[in-house]
């Protein structure tokens, strides 16, 4: 129906960014899966339990998770500034 504002207008490939984004995450959740599936499927002494609490591991992510929210709330400020110029 022309004008209507249906759930199908989503799921539309003309002119949507659905098919962009699925081509870049479903690989990325197919290695997500494998990697989990590879490290959670071993017995002892496998890379799960070298990973545990209090690893480097652990403080890499922590350390990106930090410059990560940094960098989304530093271009939100500054894209909230040129708007506000605007």
């Amino acid at each position: 129906r022309a004008g209507g504002w249906g759930l199908l207008f989503a799921c539309a490939c003309r002119g949507s960014v659905f098919p962009k984004a699925f081509a870049v995450a479903v690989p990325c959740a197919a290695l997500s899966a494998c990697l989990h599936y590879l490290i959670h499927s071993t017995g002892t002494g496998s890379i799960a339990d070298r990973a545990s609490p209090g690893t480097p591991g652990n403080s890499v992510l922590g350390g990106l998770s930090f410059i990560l929210g940094f960098l989304v709330v530093f271009k939100s400020q500054q894209a909230y500034s040129r708007w506000c110029e605007a």
